[in-house]
């Protein structure tokens, strides 16, 4: 796949999660931004070699949500 396209989908589902976020928690797009940025989902999403890009915006978002929960990323297949 085109590495235009990979970067599309990863951009598409970094939209997807922060806006969930936004809306779940009421807090500012900076706030929601900064959070995801600095989460090791994030670092998942943009490692091609993971193919999270690729999952849905919902999917992610649990993840993330998760993440946020325990203080780490549980997801063993990721």
């Amino acid at each position: 796949m085109a590495k235009d396209k990979i970067r599309f989908m990863m951009d598409f589902v970094t939209t997807e999660v922060i806006l969930a976020a936004i809306k779940d928690s009421s807090i500012s797009v900076q706030e929601a931004m900064n959070a995801f940025y600095n989460s090791e989902v994030f670092d998942r999403l943009c490692d091609i070699e993971t193919g999270l890009y690729r999952e849905s915006g919902g999917y992610v978002y649990e993840l993330y949500k998760d993440e946020k929960k325990h203080g780490r990323l549980i997801q063993t297949e990721i």
